[in-house]
């Protein structure tokens, strides 16, 4: 496969109807540069993926987006608008520390609404459509100890929905899950994308995971991190598990990982 310059690829990369603009983004911890002078082009209305070799900025880059970790220089916008004026929602990593302990699992969902201006009638209006979209049939008066870790990530993602953001982030929201939470959680993700098509952006370390949930796959090159590949990935939606068996996705799958295995190598 012939693989074109880094920089006469990132042209490929801007879009005329981003919903999340990237433009000289940088950023260093100590003596280490992370990314420099960045630019990218987040598409509306996909699921847009981010995967890379360890320690490229994955996490780091959907972070400085959603205004959770300052950035040295560039400008970030959402839909034109810097995040402060946008409403995001973000599902972490560790949902034992992203969720409060000392409130019920409804309350942690129902809590976002309290900085939006709506009545007690249209917060429990939010909270009972989403406990009845994702068919909840676990006790929402527990609190996070009480309840296993899927259910409580659970909590975590219908807590982010509950505002309807603009954009999701997520932050490979399964990793600490076991595998049979993991597949259920991936279908959930898909139905809840299928039902209002909001833009999703989600790290994740398994490539089949990357691949299977995307719309599109960016590829991190090794830091500074450029853009490696920015794979469109369209199969029909819903997939099932015999999606990893379609050509079509072991075209891309083995797309991918030439790409990925090559940035390893680089290191």
């Amino acid at each position: 496969m012939q693989v074109k310059p880094i920089e006469q690829r990132d042209a490929d990369y801007l879009m005329d109807d981003a919903h999340v603009t990237i433009r000289g983004l940088s950023k260093k911890f100590g003596d280490v540069v992370i990314y420099d002078n960045f630019d990218f082009d987040i598409p509306r209305n996909k699921i847009t993926t981010v995967f890379g070799p360890n320690g490229c900025g994955k996490s780091t880059i959907i972070n400085m987006i959603a205004d959770l970790m300052p950035r040295d220089a560039g400008e970030i916008l959402i839909n034109g608008k810097p995040v402060r004026e946008t409403r995001i929602g973000y599902v972490f990593q560790n949902y034992r520390e992203a969720l409060f302990p000392w409130l019920r699992a409804i309350d942690n969902i129902r809590y976002p609404l309290q900085f939006l201006n709506l009545s007690k009638a249209e917060q429990k209006q939010r909270v009972d459509k989403l406990v009845e979209y994702f068919g909840v049939k676990i006790d929402l008066n527990r609190y996070p100890y009480q309840m296993s870790g899927g259910q409580q990530q659970l909590v975590s993602i219908m807590r982010s929905l509950v505002v309807e953001p603009e954009v999701l982030f997520l932050d490979e929201p399964f990793s600490a899950l076991d595998y049979e939470m993991t597949l259920m959680m991936r279908d959930q993700l898909q139905k809840v994308f299928m039902e209002t098509k909001t833009t999703m952006v989600l790290v994740s370390h398994d490539l089949e995971e990357a691949i299977y949930l995307a719309d599109w796959v960016l590829l991190l090159s090794r830091h500074p991190a450029q853009v490696a590949d920015f794979v469109n990935f369209d199969l029909p939606r819903p997939r099932h598990a015999d999606s990893v068996i379609d050509p079509h996705f072991v075209e891309v799958k083995a797309s991918c990982l030439e790409t990925f295995q090559r940035e390893v190598r680089k290191g």
